[in-house]
């Protein structure tokens, strides 16, 4: 039997929804928000997985690399397309949402997201850090510069050793 599960994270748990096939519901229940645990409750309620839909969200690449390298066949959906298929549902909650995901990534009706690999995020967090980082240095250089001006003290340009002496 073929199996379609949907995922809807948040913080510290995850609902999860497994649907046949046909679209109906065989399982659903919450799992921690992590990679082990939601990749158990997969092998023991859909062992003949076809795709899990997982939503973009803080926690999305993260769980998408851990659980990809688990094997489990997990595919990203942009948020706002899944809501606005989600926003059919006449009860928003997360279990239902779970079950919307399930559903759509059956359908197939869904374009998947890319997501970037964890190194990719590595490096991109420490130039985007760096970078906030010089921003301040300049800025308080600029600063005390502004300041010193107001007490007859003229800085000339540099910075590093040049601005400290």
């Amino acid at each position: 039997m073929s199996f379609y599960v949907g995922l809807d994270v948040s913080t510290k748990e995850t609902a999860i929804c497994v649907v046949d096939e046909v679209g109906e519901r065989v399982w659903a229940g919450t799992s921690r928000t992590d990679p082990d645990a939601i990749d158990a409750v997969l092998k023991r309620r859909a062992p003949g997985v076809v795709e899990v839909g997982i939503e973009t969200g803080p926690l999305t690449v993260w769980l998408w690399d851990a659980l990809n390298q688990r094997g489990v066949p997990i595919v990203c959906l942009h948020a706002r397309h899944a809501a606005a298929a989600l926003k059919l549902q006449m009860n928003k909650t997360d279990r239902n949402d779970a079950l919307g995901l399930a559903r759509l990534v059956r359908s197939g009706w869904y374009r998947p997201v890319a997501v970037r690999s964890i190194k990719t995020h590595r490096l991109r967090a420490l130039l985007i850090t760096r970078d906030q980082l010089v921003g301040m240095r300049t800025a308080l250089i600029n600063k005390i510069r502004g300041l010193a001006k107001t007490f007859g003290i003229l800085i000339g340009p540099g910075k590093g050793g040049t601005f400290v002496r």
